[in-house]
């Protein structure tokens, strides 16, 4: 398996995985690959990776700018992140975030935030934190890993891509 920026070529696989993946995840709302879309339309896709084996690509993440509240920059996304439900389980989305995330400091961000289950992303480095916040989600489930120990907070907004 190798992880790899997307290329041209893999917009109609990553929309095709994005969809299956979340066809029966209980939170999806049926959305998540448009909203790839969107972010993509808008250049706001700051690292689209793919996970790709045997010629096929069987895992996707993306991560896009967020804005806070006090105006600190350098502030990243993660999501959604998607694994063919036949491979689910195999280390695939692990190596995605992981990679990611190096990719995402070696760009200078300052952190990143995600909603999610505390249980599985606490293992990245993700935590919950009253400096920062996603207006109406419960703080248990948004959580961040900064990658500087010195940060403001404030709440956070995604981008419009998000929202349709």
């Amino acid at each position: 398996m190798i992880l790899r920026p997307e290329r041209e070529g893999d917009i109609d696989a990553i929309r095709t995985l994005t969809e299956t993946a979340f066809k029966t995840a209980p939170h999806a709302d049926g959305t998540e690959h448009l909203i790839i879309d969107r972010l993509r339309a808008a250049g706001a896709l700051t690292l689209s990776l793919v996970a790709e084996a045997d010629g096929q690509i069987v895992g996707h993440v993306a991560f896009s700018p967020v804005t806070l509240s006090d105006g600190s920059a350098g502030w990243y996304g993660l999501g959604p992140i998607s694994v063919d439900p036949a491979r689910q389980g195999a280390g695939i989305g692990s190596k995605l975030i992981h990679d990611g995330l190096e990719r995402l400091k070696a760009l200078g961000a300052v952190g990143c935030v995600l909603l999610g289950d505390p249980a599985y992303y606490s293992r990245f480095g993700f935590a919950s934190d009253s400096r920062l916040a996603l207006d109406g989600v419960p703080p248990e489930y948004f959580m961040h890993v900064p990658f500087s120990p010195v940060y403001d907070g404030g709440t956070v907004s995604y981008h419009p891509g998000f929202y349709g």
